[in-house]
C-alpha cells in the first residue's frame, strides 16, 4: 500500500471517534494495519474505484470478525477521495469511515 502514495502524502479521516489526521506512508499504512490487519477473518465485500473530476474516489465494504470487536461479523465501509500526482503517487487522502457495524443488526 505504501508504495502507492508519495513520501509526503497526508489523510484526513473521519472516524466514529472523530477526525484524525495522518502523514507519511508509513503512518497511513500502519493505520490501515490496525483497522483491517488484526481481524480473525476479513471478506471483501464490495468494492469500487472511479473518478470524480482530477479525484479518485473509492470505496470499500468488508466484512470483518475479530475478538476486539465482539462475537459475529461485523461491516465496515469506507469512501475515500484521493488527489494523486502526474506519477499516480497519493498526495492526499480524505477518508470516510461507517465504523464496525454487528451484521445482525443489534444497536
Amino acid at each position: 500500500m505504501s508504495s502507492a502514495m508519495d513520501s509526503a502524502v497526508r489523510l484526513t479521516a473521519l472516524l466514529p471517534p472523530g477526525l484524525r489526521e495522518f502523514h507519511g506512508p508509513a503512518e497511513i499504512t500502519a493505520a490501515f494495519t490496525r483497522w483491517f490487519g488484526e481481524v480473525d477473518d476479513f471478506e471483501l465485500a464490495e468494492g469500487e474505484v472511479d473518478r470524480v473530476g482530477p479525484r479518485l474516489h473509492l470505496r470499500w465494504r468488508a466484512r470483518v470478525r475479530a475478538e476486539r470487536l465482539g462475537e459475529g461479523w461485523f461491516a465496515v465501509e469506507q469512501q475515500a477521495y484521493v488527489d494523486d500526482d502526474a506519477d499516480g503517487q497519493f498526495t492526499r487522502m480524505v477518508l470516510l469511515c461507517s465504523g464496525y457495524c454487528p451484521e445482525s443488526g443489534a444497536r
